[in-house]
C-alpha cells in the first residue's frame, strides 16, 4: 500500500514537473514573439514645407524668313508634365520608447539613415501585414485607369514608369521581407542625369490599395545637386481639364 502511494506521488511530481518545463517553453515562445515584431510603418509627427516649385513657361522663339521662301525648321520642346508629382526631402528624428497617450520613457534621437518614406492615396488604414509587390499587369493597371492615366500612345502611365524587373536592394516593410529586384521600380535623377543605382523607388500593394515606397538615402546628392535624404514620384490625376491636387499619405520607417 505504500509503494503504491509512493508511485502515484512520485507520478503527480512528475507531472506537475513536466507541466511546469511546458509552461516555461510556452512563456519563453511568447516572451521570444514579442521582442521580435517590428513596429507598422507610422504617420510623421511632423510635416513641415520648405519649398515647392514648377517649371517656368519658355518664352516664344524668334525665326524670320523673307516673303518667298520656304524655311524647314527643327523646333525642341519640354512640356512640364502636370500627370506627375515629386516629393523630396529628409528624415529627422530617432527611436522612441512610449506609451499610447505619448509620453515618453527614453528616447534615441539622432541622425537617421536607413529606412523607408511610403505614400498613398489610400486614407484608410494600410494592411502592412499584407504588404507584396505591386503587379503592373493587375493592380498597377487598375491605378492608371483610377487615376486616368490609361492612354495607351504615351510613355508615361503608372506602369510604363515603374520598370519591372527592376533594380532596387532588399528590404523589410513591418518585418515583412521584400526581396531584391522583386517589384516594379523606378530611380529619380541625380545631378539632372539619369541613373540606376541611388533614390529607389518600388510600388507596393495591400490587396487594396498601391503605395510607393522610397529607401531612404544619407544626405545623397539629389537631382539638383542638392543633398537629400529621400526623392520619390507619385500619380496625379491625368483626366482632361484637372486642376486639382490629389491627396498623399506619408508614413516613415526608421530601421
Amino acid at each position: 500500500m505504500k509503494q503504491k502511494i509512493n508511485l502515484k506521488r512520485s507520478r503527480e511530481k512528475s507531472l506537475l514537473k513536466t507541466i511546469f518545463v511546458f509552461s516555461i517553453i510556452i512563456f519563453s515562445i511568447c516572451i521570444f514573439q514579442t521582442i521580435f515584431i517590428s513596429a507598422d510603418p507610422s504617420g510623421p509627427t511632423n510635416i513641415d514645407s520648405i519649398w515647392n516649385e514648377t517649371m517656368v513657361s519658355t518664352s516664344a522663339g524668334f525665326f524670320n524668313l523673307s516673303g518667298g521662301y520656304i524655311g524647314a525648321i527643327n523646333l525642341s520642346a519640354s512640356a512640364q508634365n502636370t500627370h506627375w508629382k515629386a516629393f523630396v526631402g529628409w528624415v529627422n528624428g530617432g527611436f522612441t520608447l512610449d506609451d499610447a497617450s505619448g509620453s515618453t520613457i527614453y528616447d534615441w534621437s539622432g541622425a537617421v539613415s536607413s529606412g523607408r518614406v511610403y505614400a498613398t492615396r489610400d486614407s484608410s488604414t494600410i494592411e502592412w501585414n499584407l504588404i507584396q509587390c505591386a503587379n503592373l499587369a493587375t493592380s498597377l493597371s487598375a491605378e492608371d485607369a483610377a487615376l486616368s492615366h490609361n492612354f495607351s500612345a504615351r510613355p508615361d502611365t503608372i506602369n510604363k514608369t515603374f520598370q519591372f524587373p527592376g533594380t532596387h536592394s532588399g528590404f523589410n516593410v513591418a518585418g515583412r521581407p521584400i526581396g531584391p529586384n522583386t517589384c516594379p521600380t523606378l530611380n529619380t535623377f541625380v545631378n539632372d542625369a539619369a541613373q540606376d543605382v541611388y533614390f529607389q523607388e518600388v510600388a507596393l500593394y495591400d490587396s487594396t490599395s498601391i503605395i510607393y515606397a522610397t529607401i531612404l538615402e544619407d544626405n545623397r546628392v539629389g537631382y539638383d545637386g542638392q543633398s537629400y535624404d529621400f526623392q520619390m514620384l507619385v500619380p496625379e490625376n491625368g483626366s482632361a481639364g484637372f486642376t486639382g491636387a490629389t491627396a498623399y499619405y506619408l508614413y516613415v520607417e526608421l530601421e
